[in-house]
């Protein structure tokens, strides 16, 4: 027999990880070996464990899903990670892709979908829930219509934060990066979405979907 698909499992929620550990290993060819509940945590698991493939949340504590991913495909270029994320808005489908992930998915999405772009990651295949995939196409057909597509992904992530109203010394702390390096994002940020203060940045990214009211 085959030995099971290794899963490291990443949401900040106990409730939830229980519940897509229990559907993924219904199926006897999925096994979850690890769980993590926040960027930093899900880091030092794909470093513990070796998964096979990284089903990751993006909205957590610390470092979140974005900078984790970034992380650990850098550390493993061949990393499988799937996002599972209640964020179905096609720019963060498209940061998470950019950042190394293999497939995105919506927490909205069949059971039955989760364990189907789990096997087909598995197999080396690119996979996105195909109601997102039509969302991105026809995204692609309209044009570039949110000011927040011309970030990087480390630009994303750090506007994301600013607009939750951190400081730069809380995200310097929360990403590992001197004060210096995220006050210098923090200006680039502003310039590319021609904004001058915190809290344009914030009513402009409260418009686009990229944090809430």
């Amino acid at each position: 027999m085959r030995s099971p698909l290794r899963i490291l499992l990443v949401d900040d929620h106990a409730v939830v990880r229980a519940g897509f550990k229990t559907l993924l290993e219904n199926h006897g060819d999925l096994a979850v070996v690890a769980e993590a509940d926040s960027g930093e945590t899900a880091c030092r698991a794909f470093v513990d464990h070796a998964p096979d493939l990284v089903i990751m949340d993006l909205s957590m504590p610390g470092a979140g899903g974005l900078e984790a991913i970034r992380r650990i495909v850098s550390r493993a270029s061949d990393a499988r990670v799937l996002v599972f994320s209640m964020h179905e808005d096609t720019l963060f489908v498209e940061q998470a892709l950019q950042a190394g992930a293999r497939g995105y998915i919506g927490k909205s999405s069949a059971p039955t979908v989760l364990v189907e772009a789990v096997r087909q990651i598995a197999n080396g295949n690119l996979y996105i829930d195909p109601d997102i995939a039509q969302r991105l196409a026809f995204q692609k057909t309209k044009g570039n219509d949110s000011p927040f597509r011309a970030l990087s992904t480390r630009e994303f992530e750090i506007a994301r934060l600013l607009a939750e109203g951190l400081s730069v010394n809380a995200i310097a702390n929360r990403l590992a990066l001197s004060y210096k390096t995220v006050a210098n994002y923090a200006t680039q940020i502003k310039a590319k979405l021609d904004v001058d203060t915190g809290a344009e940045l914030t009513r402009l990214a409260i418009r686009h979907g990229i944090v809430k009211a």
